[in-house]
């Protein structure tokens, strides 16, 4: 197995350490986008609050995702206006899929 030297600076420290093959190749960190509501869980849309063209407040209820029995409420993690709502009341998502985007 390759290793390759790699460097971290943490609170002006320097460390140095090898970094495998596998580590290398795995998924790349991609920054959140918060005008995205994704699903964190696959599971079933249960209800719906908003719709296109509503304004939305930071911590206002968008949807209930039940989940092996639980009802996750997702809120607007932003102020902002609903762009698309991608999802309907009782249709199964999929981890990461696209629920609501927001303007």
């Amino acid at each position: 197995m390759e290793n390759i030297q790699g460097k971290i600076i943490l609170d002006n420290t320097e460390y140095k350490t090898n970094l495998t093959k596998n580590y290398l190749n795995g998924k790349q960190y991609k920054k959140i986008n918060s005008q995205e509501i994704r699903a964190f869980i696959p599971g079933t849309i249960r209800s719906i609050f908003v719709k296109e063209k509503d304004s939305v407040k930071k911590g206002d209820e968008l949807l209930i995702l039940e989940a092996m029995k639980m009802k996750n409420r997702i809120f607007a993690p932003v102020d902002g206006k609903i762009k698309k709502v991608y999802v309907n009341i009782e249709e199964r998502v999929a981890k990461n899929q696209i629920l609501i985007e927001l303007e």
